[in-house]
């Protein structure tokens, strides 16, 4: 069960770094609550997938998926600069209102990117010969927690970042992104 639980902080760490910039943009409590949600459901999903899909498919897809997910990462954290440079700052430090939607689908993007690499982990979690429900339990739960957490702590940073909190944002999800390609050397 340690081990487990290890496993699912350590899965959990890329989704608390996005969840910093995501948190220093500025936003509302319901794209919290989503972010918390779509972060623990792919942090959650992922490695279950890998579970069910077994070992053939890790020799297959090797060092890629992390490759994959850095490059999305940054992708994501380019746009969210440029999106930053472009429009106008609101004069009360706030980023200007996005469409929900657009929200949700970069929300999605950056779920997807930040686990697509717990497939590996989810070949390993077979060894450890843990149950699927207990995994799934285990990863989701701590996943959703160090999310929020991580906007907590980027909503704190927000306040002294003020209008360059999204800029900021959007250099941390690169960051990340960098972080992820750097481990595969």
């Amino acid at each position: 069960m340690l081990a487990l639980v290890l496993v699912a902080v350590s899965l959990g760490l890329s989704n608390f770094a996005a969840a910093i910039g995501i948190g220093v943009s500025g936003i509302d409590a319901r794209t919290r609550l989503r972010v918390g949600m779509i972060f623990g459901l792919f942090e959650t999903a992922m490695p279950v997938l890998g579970l069910v899909l077994g070992r053939s498919l890790a020799t297959t897809l090797g060092h890629a998926t992390r490759w994959i997910g850095a490059g999305l990462l940054i992708a994501v954290g380019g746009y969210t600069v440029l999106q930053a440079t472009r429009s106008p700052a609101r004069d009360d430090g706030q980023a200007p209102a996005t469409p929900a939607g657009q929200r949700t689908g970069r929300l999605l993007v950056t779920g997807a990117a930040l686990s697509i690499d717990n497939l590996a982990a989810g070949f390993a979690l077979g060894t450890f010969r843990v149950s699927l429900p207990v995994a799934t339990a285990v990863i989701g739960v701590i996943s959703v927690a160090m999310s929020l957490i991580g906007l907590e702590f980027g909503r704190r940073i927000e306040v002294r970042a003020g209008k360059r909190g999204e800029l900021l944002g959007g250099l941390v999800l690169i960051g990340v992104g960098i972080a992820v390609a750097s481990a595969l050397f």
